[in-house]
């Protein structure tokens, strides 16, 4: 399955934190059908339903409970299981929920980065660490730019600033301890990302789906909003295409990446609400009326360039299509049917676009 990266995970030793979580889980599916070794460190799902449970992965991978801000847990099973590579993507990643749950935002995607990285600095197997950041991790000061990855990093949110603290973290450790280690240690930020299995609170399409579903009117908070829509396979491509670059040569790739859509996938809320309702055929919005309870940038875009040249990843899926599978995914999720095999399906329609 999946030529293209086969040849290079089978039999790997992969670490995966927060494979409980929606981008883990489906990361986790992927790397299982590429033939790697998979242990997953998380927390247990924060959701239910959640894709993890859904996806019947649990007996397939070696799944540890556990919690990044412990870095003695952390350690422990980075000894044990002596990973060649690592993908970081345990994070508390909602923006809303960073207002209220701050100590455990910064405790999580600053210091669970620390002690992920401190407990890496003398493991002889790992090759290459990608630390999952965010679009977000840039000061935004809306002008319409695209953002490329020299840009200055920022967060106005506790969210935000989180994961641009993650990126210094990152670097910092890089000049410090990782440079000439023979270990290739690099960052990748993506757009907001869609997909089948999501039920997190507060993200656009979970709501859609959940008032679709109970046939409710969908409230929106910020129509006008636009955001790099794209499904979730299109950076997951690109994690495991750097994974394998920086593998072998853990130098030139040892830097930040962005993995966003095209121009064209940078539209409104309100765009891809009317979307989503076409893709389920029924249903309707209305702008929700009530004060807004934490701030959010209007407008965010990625220049992926970088990663299209010097790796050869390109977006596959424009955002119709990923609306497309979104939908097509829940509805096969309500009709009760084989969520692992959906996935695969999804994988590899994805490969062959």
């Amino acid at each position: 399955m999946h030529a293209e990266l086969d040849g290079f995970f089978r039999g790997k030793k992969v670490l995966l934190t927060g494979h409980t979580g929606f981008k883990g889980a489906w990361l986790a599916v992927w790397l299982r059908e590429l033939g790697a070794r998979v242990t997953g460190y998380a927390l247990p799902p924060a959701t239910d339903p959640n894709l993890f449970l859904l996806s019947g992965l649990q007996p397939h991978i070696n799944s540890v409970n556990g919690d990044v801000r412990d870095i003695y847990g952390l350690a422990k099973i980075i000894d044990r299981t002596c990973p060649e590579i690592i993908f970081h993507l345990a994070a508390q990643s909602l923006v809303g929920r960073s207002y209220g749950e701050t100590v455990e935002t910064f405790g999580s995607n600053v210091m669970g980065t620390v002690n992920l990285l401190e407990s890496c600095r003398d493991q002889h197997t790992v090759g290459a660490i990608i630390i999952i950041t965010s679009d977000k991790c840039y000061e935004n000061r809306e002008s319409g730019k695209a953002y490329v990855e020299g840009d200055r990093l920022g967060g106005r949110d506790p969210y935000s600033c989180s994961k641009a603290c993650a990126e210094l973290v990152t670097a910092s450790y890089r000049d410090s301890f990782f440079n000439r280690s023979g270990k290739g240690l690099a960052s990748a930020r993506s757009g907001n990302v869609i997909g089948g299995g999501d039920w997190s609170e507060d993200r656009l399409v979970p709501d859609c789906l959940r008032s679709l579903e109970h046939e409710e009117i969908i409230s929106i908070r910020n129509p006008s909003s636009v955001r790099p829509w794209q499904h979730v396979l299109e950076p997951l491509s690109g994690y495991l295409k750097l994974a394998e670059r920086l593998f072998t040569e853990p130098e030139p790739f040892s830097e930040a990446w962005n993995f966003g859509p095209e121009e064209s996938a940078c539209v409104t809320v309100r765009t891809l609400a009317e979307s989503i309702i076409g893709e389920w055929g029924a249903g309707d919005w209305r702008r929700l009326d009530s004060e807004q309870s934490f701030g959010e940038a209007g407008i965010l875009k990625l220049d992926s360039s970088k990663a299209r040249v010097r790796l050869g990843w390109r977006s596959r899926w424009g955002v119709d299509i990923a609306v497309g599978k979104t939908v097509q995914w829940h509805k096969a999720y309500l009709d009760g049917a084989d969520m692992y095999k959906m996935c695969c399906r999804q994988i590899e329609e994805y490969m062959q676009s």
